[in-house]
């Protein structure tokens, strides 16, 4: 880079100033004193020429890297969100799925064996008491005894499910109740054995009052049609209606049952230390204990649920 030179004259000498590219004054030694022609000297002389130079500092370079990164970073979080998006809806899809395979097959098997024990049951009464009234004579004490010992078996076994649920299922049992707790994998469950070995006792007190005559075989026929009952009505309200295993269709709607299907969820959330144990008679349960108050809130929960869906 051309440099500009100045010079200053005293009476001495005559010395000269170099301007560096950045304007930083460098003295030169003296040449001469009085030994040219100041005429030379002004010849000499050339124009100072500048030279600008631009430094871009490393903090500024920092700032432009940084904005970089952060675009780049936003970019990237972008593109993974977006997969880790499709990742959820594929899997959220494949759940439903699941879910409706698994209700629809728990719905067959809850509407084959409905239609199965039914139609059984009809027909085990009907042909009980033609077989009973084939000479004319009709058993009025044995056929009150059987619908008599039939509702009474059905409210009974409420009663049983209680205890057995507090001291047995959520005690000695747990090992298989616990299953009905946890969020199920598949359409059955571990806890599902409890209503197979409920329908062996009906099974067996049908079975033995069907091919028997007489005031004692029609109160075991009666008391194995009251449990089936309930093992019917059981299983529409308990495992339909509260835990959505299958449609129930307008027994959603039925005010009752929605107090029970409210006060059995009450029961998983064990705000009253698992009370209500019983099904039907749940809301009655907690009214003892003082949970009316959120009884009324979780029926409330529900139908704004069943509105919304």
């Amino acid at each position: 880079m051309a440099a500009s030179r100045i010079s200053f004259t005293s009476s001495s000498q005559t010395i000269y100033f170099r301007h560096g590219p950045f304007l930083c004054p460098n003295p030169v030694f003296p040449i001469s004193s009085f030994s040219r022609n100041l005429g030379t000297i002004l010849r000499s002389r050339r124009k100072p020429s500048f030279t600008v130079c631009f430094v871009l500092e490393d903090e500024k370079l920092n700032t432009l890297f940084d904005k970089l990164n952060a675009q780049l970073e936003t970019g990237t979080e972008e593109i993974e969100m977006k997969i880790e998006e499709q990742i959820s809806a594929t899997r959220l899809a494949e759940k439903l799925a699941r879910k409706k395979s698994e209700r629809f097959t728990y719905l067959v098997a809850a509407v084959m064996s409905s239609f199965g024990i039914t139609s059984l049951a009809i027909m085990a009464v009907y042909y009980r008491f033609s077989w009973q009234m084939e000479g004319g004579e009709v058993p009025l004490t044995e056929m009150f005894g059987t619908f008599a010992l039939s509702v009474g078996a059905a409210v009974g076994m409420e009663f049983w499910a209680r205890w057995a649920h507090r001291a047995l299922w959520h005690d000695s049992l747990w090992h298989m109740h616990e299953s009905h707790h946890k969020p199920r994998e598949g359409p059955f469950e571990m806890n599902d054995v409890f209503a197979i070995i409920n329908a062996v006792p009906a099974i067996a007190l049908l079975n033995y009052g069907f091919f028997h005559k007489g005031l004692i075989p029609g109160l075991c026929f009666g008391a194995g049609l009251g449990i089936t009952v309930f093992g019917m009505a059981y299983m529409f309200v308990h495992d339909g209606l509260v835990h959505k295993r299958f449609p129930v269709g307008p027994v959603a709607n039925v005010p009752y049952f929605r107090k029970v299907a409210a006060a059995h969820l009450l029961h998983h959330s064990e705000k009253f230390n698992g009370v209500p144990y019983g099904l039907f008679l749940g809301p009655k349960e907690l009214e003892e204990v003082g949970g009316i108050e959120e009884l009324e809130k979780e029926v409330n929960r529900r139908i704004k649920l069943s509105r919304g869906s």
